[in-house]
């Protein structure tokens, strides 16, 4: 058996020896068959974002294999908002590349995300998961490429405090154990995700942890690898549903929302992009940053106000894009600051071999480091539908393509400054900010939603969804009217604490 899938994680790879999109029906009945599987679960992400469950006891193999060709009947009006009652009904079919073993069931149990499918048959327009098929499907069309994605996942752990070794307040960064308290329970996510077919890059503790009411605060990420978009999206939803089912075994408390109070760092779900032809990446170009990086860019500078209603989906979202807070509020690009809107991070650009500087009894590497380029969107948050926010980023930046001025765009959107400092006044005053609000959110995608139906992408049913949630919340005004009022906030946050 080759030897990298044989060291796969997850145990189906492992014992099929082949890779999860070679899966067939054929195998997902041999290995419940010979692994004595006692229950089979379809997911499927509604439109609150979270993952559904149906549950299916194996009565016989005839069964078995009637639930895995022909699915199963849901009730879409209770799953998403824009379905009526009276033509609600929809059938949920498995992908056979996403099964995993269940890793909290008591009885042995294989689950799958499920896509959704109309009454004739044909996937659901307006469902999130078809809605990011088809933007990569246009994104390809346009540019003969492929867009890739990846997540970094922030979220807090909440327990209670034990008093000893505290942390420094606001200062948790990659802190290690006895001062970060959850560090071994961040770890046993990660293994279960890598389990359930999550492609991980790291994890670590983060920048927040602060105390309130005798209980702890503390801030935790798991970065991913760069993988086709569809497979990313499918691989944080899966991470999120782990890491609340675990929090919920251990008595823990965990909340993915963009703030927790006034001060302290909120949660972010920023995404990397890259664009790549052949299993290149065409990200760099002669160890700087390509034209066509540039024009993905633009395109994303162009639909960035929009863009904030896939990935930032309630109040508590606007409390986090505020100057100095490590989030962004303008819209621009850069290299390496964290200021910016795009960040292009560092890339491995440099010339020297770090390996053989570290380590001097090791042989000067030939490795490529061209691969780990990315650009990354820094605005969205764990509010987000992610398959609608990486859907629309394609489009984004499929539309930088189609712009005729896209590096003008680019170049004109660039700062190399933090342009939250004083004496950079004069550069932040030329560019455009991103809304304040979802009222405002609402308005800007409004505007824009042309372009996100362009090509059928996303549906103007998904889009008046979309624009009728964001505009219930009433909050034009809200964050002035909040301000730094601690009780309020904490309200808003509590209202919000289990978004995504």
């Amino acid at each position: 058996m080759n030897k990298e899938l044989a060291m796969n994680p997850n145990k189906l790879v492992s014992y099929l020896g082949k890779p999860c999109k070679e899966f067939t029906k054929a195998d997902i009945v041999r290995f419940i068959e010979e692994n004595e599987i006692r229950m089979v679960n379809f997911m499927y992400p509604a439109g609150d974002g979270r993952l559904k469950t149906l549950n299916f006891v194996i009565n016989n193999a005839a069964y078995l294999d009637a639930i895995l060709t022909c699915g199963e009947r849901v009730d879409g009006s209770s799953l998403f908002p824009f379905i009526e009652a009276g033509s609600s009904d929809l059938y949920v079919l498995p992908r056979f590349c996403t099964a995993f073993i269940d890793p909290f069931a008591e009885l042995p149990t294989l689950s799958m995300l499920c896509s959704y499918f109309n009454k004739d048959g044909e996937p659901l327009e307006s469902s999130p998961e078809y809605t990011l098929h088809k933007a990569c499907k246009a994104f390809k069309k346009e540019t003969g490429m492929e867009f890739e994605a990846m997540g970094e996942l922030e979220y807090y752990v909440i327990a209670d405090d034990p008093k000893v070794f505290p942390a420094v307040d606001q200062k948790g960064y990659h802190e290690s154990a006895p001062f970060a308290k959850f560090n071994e329970f961040r770890t046993e996510c990660m293994a279960y995700i890598a389990q359930a077919g999550g492609k991980i890059k790291y994890g670590h503790s983060e920048v927040g942890n602060f105390t309130i009411d005798g209980r702890i605060y503390e801030q935790n990420e798991i970065e991913f690898l760069p993988v086709a978009a569809e497979d990313a999206a499918d691989q944080l939803v899966i991470a999120k549903w782990i890491i609340r089912n675990l929090a919920y075994r251990y008595g823990f408390d965990i909340t993915f929302a963009p703030k927790i109070t006034a001060g302290k760092a909120g949660s972010g779900l920023h995404i990397h992009m890259r664009i790549v032809k052949d299993g290149q990446n065409m990200m760099l170009e002669n160890g700087v940053l390509s034209k066509t990086a540039r024009t993905a860019i633009a395109g994303m500078m162009e639909l960035a106000p929009s863009i904030t209603a896939f990935g930032n989906t309630n109040p508590t979202s606007y409390f986090r894009l505020v100057p100095h807070q490590e989030a962004p509020t303008n819209i621009c690009w850069g290299d390496r600051n964290r200021s910016v809107l795009v960040r292009v991070p560092l890339g491995w650009a440099a010339k020297s071999d770090m390996c053989r500087i570290a380590n001097p009894l090791e042989q000067e590497s030939k490795y490529d480091t061209s691969q780990k380029q990315t650009v990354e969107m820094r605005s969205p948050d764990g509010s987000a539908d992610v398959y609608e926010l990486i859907a629309g980023l394609a489009v984004a930046c499929r539309y930088g393509f189609e712009l005729e001025n896209a590096l003008e765009i680019a170049e004109k959107t660039y700062v190399n400054v933090n342009i939250h400092k004083k004496e950079n006044e004069h550069k932040l005053k030329d560019l455009a900010q991103l809304p304040d609000s979802c009222a405002a959110s609402a308005d800007c995608l409004e505007r824009q939603r042309a372009i996100f139906e362009s090509r059928g992408v996303f549906s103007p049913a998904m889009i008046d969804g979309i624009l009728k949630a964001l505009r219930a919340f009433d909050d034009r005004t809200l964050r002035e009217d909040i301000g730094n009022d601690r009780e309020q906030m904490l309200e808003l946050v509590h209202r919000f604490f289990h978004c995504g």
